[in-house]
């Protein structure tokens, strides 16, 4: 099923050479931005250039409703099925959402027990997941532990899991001292920034590479797809 045209677009092609591959089986991830910088609109970039090569995707939110979370994917696919020309939309789309599934939890009423649980019912109903991507976290409220069974959850799963964490700043000098305490739990960190016309992405942490500072990428502050030139 994989639109190589489709995904060209996508800000994983780039992530992909800066990350020496991308974030990778079994490792987890964080994205880090400012309220309403676009945290929720990249990770969906991510869902679905996975789904676009016949993937499964679960996507939890800790913030909005289901309904919500739709709406962004069918905003992104929209815009890349218009600009490439994507033949079969209706077919392709509806490919999408049987692979990709939505859950919403409120904030104070998840761990990772409950994303456990809920990978279980998923791959018992024959769609284990190989991306799972958890949205809303307060930076405030990151544990250790917690996102140690994260990561612990990842490499049982052999799955990618991402992790977006809602912070008070927009701008990262340096990773914030709540994910350093974590250690190397987490894998890559990229931080979402608002730039003239623009949403910059830049990578704090890339696995073990000692230089991360080439990579800059600029993306469409409307859906978090790489600009076209």
């Amino acid at each position: 099923m994989y639109r190589k045209f489709v995904n060209a677009r996508s800000p994983l092609r780039l992530l992909e050479k800066g990350l020496h591959g991308g974030l990778g089986s079994g490792n987890l991830g964080v994205v880090l931005a400012g309220h309403g910088v676009g945290k929720t609109s990249f990770l969906v970039c991510v869902a679905l250039d996975d789904l676009l090569r016949g993937n499964n995707v679960l996507h939890v939110s800790l913030r909005d409703g289901v309904p919500h979370v739709r709406a962004y994917y069918n905003t992104v696919f929209d815009d890349l099925a218009a600009t490439t020309h994507l033949e079969n939309v209706a077919a392709t789309r509806a490919e999408i959402d049987r692979r990709r599934s939505i859950r919403s939890y409120p904030a104070n009423a998840f761990n990772a027990a409950k994303l456990r649980e809920a990978i279980k019912i998923e791959s018992e109903a024959g769609g284990r997941p190989s991306l799972v991507i958890v949205e809303g976290y307060e930076l405030g409220a990151v544990e250790p532990a917690e996102v140690r069974e994260f990561k612990a959850l990842a490499r049982e799963l052999d799955a990618e899991i991402w992790l977006s964490v809602a912070c008070a700043e927009d701008r990262f000098p340096r990773i914030p001292p709540a994910l350093e305490r974590v250690g190397d739990a987490v894998s890559v960190v990229l931080a979402l920034e608002p730039a003239q016309g623009a949403v910059a992405l830049r990578a704090l942490k890339a696995h073990e590479s000692p230089d991360v500072s080439a990579l800059h990428i600029s993306l469409d502050p409307r859906t978090l797809l790489l600009i076209r030139s």
